[in-house]
């Protein structure tokens, strides 16, 4: 890979892994889930939408407004704020090893609506060693407490999203710049979200290190992270970029552990190697470009997930 390249998969794979460490400060430093992903997206919107206007690109969003709007609730408005409240319950690291599952979503909506990404041989392993993943750190490290189990599943709910959107995606706003579907997507959902964040605001004042963590959602790890996707996948092409996706969870669970002294437990670690050895699979076994020289067979083009930066 170029040195361009290697300089945007180095930047995804930190501003897609650590969203969860700043969800986790905004959370837990009074912000309510609504709030926190209305901040983040009217942040992101401005920023890209501003972008787009100035390449001249909204006039390729007219006549695209039903699939924006239903890539906007499933990518954005729903996972969004179903993370930030699931991390009220549980760890950071344990929320990003459980969005890691998105392409085992992927794998599984394929089966019914995707017949280029149908599971089989290698790739039906890698799908059932994934799900058995998620169902080992559901039973070890969550089992038994009703709380982490509710935050659980709502960050399972969001991952589903995660996977739905990229297929929405790839079906119905593929040819359009990322800019401007990103940037009309995420106006959508501030639009959608601004009730929600109205009826439940802060009920005490932000302190410095919760602001700072919502300008980083808002401006690095939404609006600035799809720019440099978008770029990284005209570089590489979204196979290759579909590589982060096994790299942000490790990204995370690290800064978990490094910054908030988080103490992931044996299902989490299992749970974790589990689930990206199954993605890994799921996803035809791909490995970074540096360690293979096989290529993509020309004409597939393998759904990249543009919302795994939760």
């Amino acid at each position: 890979m170029s040195p361009r390249a290697w300089a945007g998969f180095a930047a995804m794979s930190v501003v897609w892994g650590i969203p969860y460490l700043f969800i986790k400060v905004a959370v837990d430093g009074g912000m309510p889930p609504a709030f926190i992903a209305w901040v983040r997206v009217t942040l992101a919107a401005a920023i890209l939408l501003t972008l787009a206007k100035r390449a001249g690109l909204l006039p390729s969003l007219r006549g695209k407004g039903r699939w924006l709007a239903v890539y906007a609730v499933v990518e954005i408005v729903i996972p969004f704020p179903l993370i930030a409240a699931g991390e009220q319950h549980v760890s950071s690291s344990l929320a990003a090893i459980l969005i890691a599952a998105v392409p085992l979503f992927i794998a599984l909506l394929a089966i019914r609506f995707d017949k280029e990404e149908r599971e089989t041989g290698r790739r039906l392993v890698g799908l059932v060693v994934g799900l058995v993943g998620v169902v080992v750190l559901m039973g070890i490290d969550v089992a038994g407490n009703s709380d982490e189990l509710l935050g659980a599943a709502a960050i399972l709910i969001a991952a589903l999203g995660y996977a739905i959107g990229p297929m929405t995606l790839k079906r119905h706003l593929a040819a359009l710049d990322p800019r401007a579907t990103m940037g009309a997507s995420l106006a959508i959902a501030a639009v959608v979200l601004t009730p929600f964040a109205a009826l439940s605001p802060p009920q005490e004042s932000p302190s410095a290190v919760v602001i700072i963590s919502l300008l980083v959602l808002g401006i690095v790890c939404t609006a600035l992270a799809f720019v440099i996707f978008g770029a990284l996948i005209a570089e590489i092409g979204p196979g290759r970029a579909l590589v982060i996706t096994y790299v942000n969870p490790v990204v995370a669970v690290a800064l978990g552990v490094i910054v908030l002294d988080e103490r992931p437990g044996a299902g989490a670690i299992a749970g974790l190697l589990l689930i990206i050895a199954g993605s890994w699979l799921s996803t035809d076994g791909r490995l970074p470009p540096f360690l293979s020289r096989r290529r993509r067979p020309a004409g597939r083009s393998p759904l990249a997930h543009e919302g795994s930066g939760s």
